[in-house]
């Protein structure tokens, strides 16, 4: 569990951060981080193929909209996906459906949170 969540951290900070870049986009860098990450991670992991698709779905996290995620909710965000896919992909047939899912719930539990406590921060 531990390197599934540091495999998530790597994964969708360096696409946050990596998408940013002027004319690269989340979509390539999603792509390209994955074809990096999958290369270092067949010649290093026995469990390669796991730790893969971990990695690429976070890059769905990272690829968050950098106006409305943060540092700081990235790697909120990227730990519940790592928590939510290993729940997930036991009960979903194939990775595809687990990954998705995943990204979507920890965005939208990061951006519940932020929204609620806007909120609260407000009647205080």
């Amino acid at each position: 569990m531990i390197t599934a969540i540091g495999v998530s951290l790597i994964g969708a900070l360096s696409t946050f951060h990596l998408s940013r870049l002027k004319k690269f986009g989340a979509i390539r860098a999603s792509a390209l981080l994955t074809i990096i990450a999958y290369a270092i991670l067949y010649l290093t992991v026995p469990n390669y193929e796991m730790m893969a698709v971990i990695f690429f779905g976070s890059t769905f996290v990272g690829m968050s909209c950098p106006t409305k995620m943060h540092n700081y909710t990235i790697v909120i965000g990227s730990v519940f996906f790592a928590l939510f896919f290993q729940y997930l992909v036991p009960h979903l047939k194939g990775y595809g459906g687990a990954l998705g899912i995943s990204a979507f719930l920890s965005v939208l539990v990061i951006q519940l949170v932020l929204y609620f406590g806007r909120k609260l921060a407000r009647l205080s």
